[in-house]
């Protein structure tokens, strides 16, 4: 008999979805990792014929996916976690949230609020996060050192905030903090305005020129209530989307955060344009910011992935509960209930996320080649009983609490609910101080 093949890991399971090719359930299959990528999927039989693995895992009753990419959060924002309920979006905003952010926002916050977001993030399946929030640089760090895979989409404003004077300055710290990342293999820089209302058209004009010239993707709060839209109209004659076309940000780089106001002509820009749109169904409803026509826009071609928003407005962090949401809310919206069937939600939480931050060719998918990010679900619970279809119960009951093992570039950062790059006492004990400093408690 030939040697086997050395690889780092090997991982059996009960069953795999692989996102790509579509609508495909492996059973009794492996995934060979090797440096961070996946070297093979194959029948477990073959794979223990073929390869002597370092570190094996065999999970039982565990279906693997592919890591879960949430497209738009705030991960700081874990600690107003509760802060502020119960309002619609501008008085949560105005009233509550940024007089917060005034007092509380620094390196410090925005660390230990990244760090808890993060720990939440994996525990419940996500590998990958797009975060837009102050002191990106702090968040970059706490992403990097905790193995996660992340986009940090630094914000730009118009007016002075915690992190920036303005818009030009904005600007130039955060083309700073691409440069020290430019060669990582995990952290990827973005530009975030975070919306036609606190961004003017000399700023958008100068990102879209930098888009376009650095080829870095563009994310913005875009169409998140009606009144938004209503009053761009009656101050601009134009509508958002419009008006982000006029000045050249609609493209395949930029990601287009709620987007629940839409009518036919928005449909229409965003599918000419290759935009694509981060749906965070939890937050709108909570905000009663309104629904987003997921259904009408992913018939017409529009890559439509899925967000969680910040901790504030969710409030929670758990993709498998945005994608139930998601899925449930789009059936509803539509009037049809085979709109936003389960394997089409599953895409919108991986594949479609991946393409959305322009990293499909990274992660998304598990495809030979690309990066090992990747999930392990538990399916034994009585609950979830009787198991007629994997992909049914992982949509319609399973969440975060089931998630057992998270992997991100063959690196496992959950080990049967066991964080290993982050220490849970730690981050309970900064969450109480954080807690106590908020309520005017502590110092």
């Amino acid at each position: 008999m030939p040697n086997k093949q050395p690889i780092d890991t090997l991982i059996h399971a009960r069953w795999i979805i692989p996102v790509v090719p579509e609508q495909r359930l492996y059973e009794h299959c492996s995934i060979a990792i090797n440096d961070g990528k996946i070297a093979a999927l194959l029948p477990r039989s073959e794979a223990c014929h073929r390869f002597a693995a370092a570190n094996e895992h065999s999970l039982g009753d565990q279906l693997v996916i592919p890591g879960l990419i949430n497209t738009h959060n705030h991960a700081a924002m874990s600690l107003l976690r509760g802060f502020a309920d119960d309002h619609p979006l501008m008085t949560w905003l105005e009233d509550h949230i940024w007089p917060a952010e005034q007092q509380w926002v620094g390196p410090e916050m925005i660390a230990d609020g990244t760090r808890l977001a993060m720990a939440e993030m994996i525990r419940s399946g996500t590998t990958t996060f797009s975060d837009q929030y102050f002191f990106p640089e702090a968040s970059a760090a706490a992403a990097r050192d905790a193995g996660m895979r992340a986009q940090i989409a630094f914000p730009v404003l118009d007016f002075a905030n915690a992190w920036s004077r303005n818009g030009d300055d904005a600007l130039e710290k955060g083309l700073a903090l691409r440069d020290d990342y430019r060669s990582h293999p995990r952290i990827g820089l973005a530009f975030a305005p975070h919306a036609p209302y606190t961004v003017g058209d000399e700023t958008l004009k100068k990102i879209a020129i930098y888009a376009s010239e650095l080829q870095m993707p563009v994310q913005m709060h875009l169409h998140e209530t009606a009144g938004e839209v209503e009053r761009a109209l009656a101050e601009t004659g134009e509508r958002p989307t419009q008006r982000l076309h006029r000045l050249g940000l609609l493209s395949p780089e930029m990601l287009c955060v709620h987007m629940t106001a839409v009518d036919d002509s928005d449909i229409k820009l965003l599918q000419t344009t290759g935009a694509h749109i981060a749906h965070c169904p939890r937050s709108n409803l909570k905000l009663a910011s309104g629904f987003s026509p997921v259904a009408s826009l992913l018939d017409a071609g529009v890559n439509v992935a899925i967000g969680t928003d910040g901790a504030a407005s969710n409030n929670g962090l758990d993709m498998l509960l945005e994608t139930n949401t998601a899925a449930l809310l789009a059936k509803a919206v539509s009037g049809n209930a085979a709109a936003l069937p389960a394997h089409q939600a599953l895409a919108m939480a991986t594949i479609n996320g991946a393409k959305a931050l322009g990293i499909d060719h990274i992660t998304g998918s598990l495809e030979v080649g690309k990066a090992a990010d990747l999930c392990a679900i538990d399916l034994s619970a009585l609950e979830q009983q009787p198991l007629h279809d994997p992909l049914s119960q992982l949509i319609y009951t399973a969440n975060g609490h089931h998630v057992r093992n998270v992997w991100v570039a063959g690196r496992q950062l959950l080990d049967e609910r066991r964080l290993t790059t982050l220490n849970e006492a730690e981050l309970q004990q900064r969450a109480g101080v954080w807690r106590d400093r908020i309520a005017g408690l502590g110092s």
